[in-house]
């Protein structure tokens, strides 16, 4: 009997981005498992990563081309050129071959982009694939199709993590690796569920925090990490900016702060002192007149003092990015790193926390409309997805090419969402499965999952790891089909593999991957390189400058504005629900893999309402519908908790069938446009 095949590879789930290995027999994967030397992993995997890997073999993954049978009704030129292609599938669908999906999906592009212009087509997504396959498709965007409108899922995540760190200090990435958690003396998490969402760089946090009590969580919710937290802060909705501000006001009033590291290697200083010791917002006394939170006042002084004179750490998630000031709050945090110069140095740094597996990846490689690769500024700014969204109501925007995010289930407004797409004349979907997004399309071609082809994909430490297919499959990877579209657009496109597509990443984003070949990637496959890599890779930034024009880290301070929950609190009005969503560590995003793997569904079948017990009394039955202005959810299971604070509901957002993100409007980060998700106003409907 022939033996089983350990090949090693790189997990397809969150940002964390652990290093696996697969146990394969049969061309089928039979285990998947992590060895202890991975640097990533630490030789333990998450539910997801451990036995997450059942959707490879699923029998609902599109392993043939579809075509809508009301797009080729509208279309007869389209449908008389593939004609001899189509096969019947079922009363919505045929199947036909990739050459004939890529030539339907060629000949509306030229057509929508003769008729309405060149930017009347647009690209979003591959934040879930290869760096090869992101790439590719901004370029091919850019140059052949000759429009501006690039984006990908960090519009809905950790845009405003790139914002307000470019702003402050140059570089949008998590300047030190997971393991100088290992050498930090104290650790701030805000905004981040870490067990559940990043769970291998959770461990490494428990870890500490039991041996040395050296945490401090920050949440709106009691979570698992509040357990071995040194300081238990539970705050108001939408305070993140309020308690920043804070932290940074008592570590200049108690003059905490590193003079030395300020004055040579940072500016502004003095103006951001004045202005915050002059904020009545910034001073911790504030917290005396928030009713409930009054133990704040208190304890951020505390928090200060620890972060300002120990070599420290701080974290955060979308708890910090998914609201009205998620580019300020960011700019905060890294204020409080400038002002106690921990920054640049084993053991201290700033850690944002990426959801998707290669969302950082997709930023690096330009799937962004206002940077092309290597974050150089696009010679011609596009449009972001809640601007393309208006643009499609106003039919300016006719055309989507969607690489595998699920657009009609994980953005916010999502009856707007709705309305914008049916006003489409064409939406080609890469996809693995028939997701919310892949049953709204005209044209849907199955490619390769992660665990089927070869590509690098970059963690939430800039780490760069090279996948390795753990099964064989005949479907296109996503970058064949964008090399197809081009050649049949005009292009010349002639890529025989994703190392000769690689090769042109290195040489075009050349700052940060110019010395990352698959050789080198190949040899560290277990470690991996963190760029900017060229002759060694770069574990720490900012060691010696920050990343501006002039190496100097910045200060631009942003006043908290009275809003919300704590105005509602302050004026004795505090009336209805607070709902914030968040994720749970069985399931990813919209679950379209997770949820092919039973043990997976079976831990968490569902999106449950968590409710405060105290508010017991106004749930009077099983289920719930909540509403708001902008849509209303479907029924919801609740539970009640004393894990939630009284007017606060928590729940997921992992099943479409929920529709959970119709609650939310166009509210959002008021620079960089990403949903405010972290919280909404609710009614609740009994059933």
């Amino acid at each position: 009997m022939k033996d089983f095949e350990t090949i090693e590879s790189v997990c397809t789930y969150c940002g964390v981005g652990c290093d696996i290995a697969a146990e394969v027999f049969d061309n089928k994967i039979q285990k998947i498992f992590a060895y202890k030397d991975g640097v990533v992993s630490e030789g333990k995997l998450c539910i997801k990563g451990k036995y997450g890997f059942d959707f490879v073999d699923s029998k609902e993954r599109i392993t043939t081309p579809r075509i809508k049978k009301s797009f080729l009704a509208k279309n007869p030129a389209i449908r008389n050129a593939i004609s001899s292609s189509l096969q019947e599938l079922d009363d919505e669908w045929y199947e036909c071959d990739l050459e004939a999906a890529t030539t339907a999906s060629a000949i509306k592009l030229k057509e929508i982009q003769e008729k309405y212009g060149r930017k009347s087509v647009c690209s979003i997504g591959g934040a879930r694939s290869s760096c090869e396959s992101v790439y590719l498709l901004q370029k091919f965007t850019r140059q052949t199709l000759k429009s501006p409108h690039v984006d990908n899922c960090a519009r809905v995540c950790h845009a405003p993590s790139l914002k307000g760190m470019k702003a402050t200090i140059g570089e949008g990435a998590a300047t030190n690796p997971y393991n100088d958690i290992y050498d930090c003396e104290f650790m701030i998490v805000i905004g981040s569920n870490t067990t559940e969402a990043h769970p291998i760089i959770a461990n490494r946090i428990v870890n500490m925090a039991g041996k040395h009590d050296n945490l401090a969580t920050f949440d709106v919710r009691e979570i698992k990490l509040h357990r071995v937290s040194k300081y238990k802060a539970i705050i108001p909705h939408e305070a993140n900016l309020l308690v920043l501000n804070m932290l940074a006001y008592v570590i200049i009033d108690e003059e905490l702060y590193a003079e030395s590291f300020i004055q040579n290697r940072t500016k502004g200083f003095d103006e951001f002192k004045e202005k915050i010791l002059n904020d009545e917002y910034a001073n911790p006394d504030y917290f005396n007149n928030i009713e409930g939170y009054e133990y704040l006042s208190k304890m951020i002084r505390k928090v200060a003092r620890e972060y300002a004179l120990k070599k420290s750490m701080i974290f955060w998630g979308l708890g910090i990015t998914e609201h009205l000031d998620g580019s300020f709050a960011v700019m905060a945090i890294t204020h409080l790193a400038l002002m106690t110069g921990n920054i640049g140095k084993q053991g201290a740094g700033l850690m944002p926390l990426r959801g998707q597996n290669n969302v950082q990846g997709a930023c690096d490689m330009g799937m962004l409309p206002y940077y092309e690769p290597d974050y150089q500024d696009a010679k011609e700014v596009g449009l972001m997805t809640p601007q393309l969204v208006d643009a499609m109501l106003r039919d300016e925007v006719k055309a989507v090419i969607n690489m595998g995010e699920d657009l009609t289930h994980i953005h916010p407004n999502l009856n707007k969402v709705n309305r914008a797409f049916d006003r489409l004349e064409l939406n080609m979907v890469q996809e693995l499965f028939m997701t919310d997004i892949a049953k709204k399309a005209d044209i849907v071609i199955g490619v390769k999952s992660a665990y089927e082809k070869t590509g690098v994909y970059v963690n939430a430490m800039r780490r760069l790891h090279l996948s390795q297919p753990l099964v064989k499959s005949d479907l296109p990877d996503d970058w064949e089909v964008t090399k197809m579209l081009d050649n049949k657009m005009g292009g010349d496109y002639s890529y025989k593999d994703s190392s000769e597509v690689w090769d042109e990443v290195r040489e075009v984003a050349h700052r940060r991957f110019s010395g990352a070949s698959y050789l080198r990637l190949q040899r560290h496959r277990k470690r991996g390189l963190q760029w900017p890599v060229y002759t060694e890779d770069t574990p720490r930034l900012h060691q010696l400058d920050f990343r501006t024009p002039d190496g100097l880290g910045e200060f631009h301070y942003n006043q908290y504005k009275l809003r919300g929950m704590i105005k509602e609190i302050i004026g004795k009005t505090l009336t209805g629900y607070h709902l914030t969503t968040g994720r749970t560590i069985a399931h990813y995003n919209n679950s379209a893999q997770t949820r092919k793997t039973d043990t997976l569904v079976d831990r968490y079948s569902e999106d449950i309402l968590l409710v405060c017990e105290d508010d017991a009394s106004d749930f009077t039955s099983p289920k719930v519908i909540l509403k708001t202005e902008h849509g209303q959810t479907n029924p919801l299971t609740i539970k009640l908790t004393d894990k939630v604070q009284p007017k606060t509901l928590f729940t997921t957002f992992h099943y479409a069938e929920s529709n959970i993100n119709s609650l939310f409007g166009d509210e959002s980060d008021e620079l960089i446009l990403t949903a405010a998700f972290k919280s909404v106003k609710v009614e609740v409907i009994n059933l």
